[in-house]
């Protein structure tokens, strides 16, 4: 499958990149490649293949939660350079809330 210049210069549109004239003859010939490569798998046969979501069959990989005793207060905010008695102190990002 061959692509044309102006289809390049869409797709580059499209992406937001600013390609110069030789970059577009450049790509031209490159998705052209790719996209005959990737037309090659219209060939194979799949009559029958079950469509998967994943390659490799696997299980919920997660530990159960469980309550565990967190990190003290003071030993959290040790290092902070800015906190006042329960938490960290950071500028606001937002103007005065």
């Amino acid at each position: 499958m061959s692509l044309t210049r102006q289809e390049i210069e869409k797709v580059a549109l499209l992406a937001r990149l600013i390609l110069t004239p030789e970059e577009v003859e450049e790509m031209t010939g490159q998705l052209g490649r790719v996209l005959e490569y990737m037309a090659l798998l219209n060939e194979v046969d799949t009559e029958g293949v079950e469509p998967l979501a994943h390659a490799v069959e696997f299980a919920n990989v997660f530990r159960e939660d469980r309550v565990e005793k967190s990190l003290d207060r003071e030993i959290a905010l040790a290092n902070a350079p800015h906190r006042d008695d329960e938490c960290y102190l950071v500028p606001a990002v937002l103007g005065d809330v």
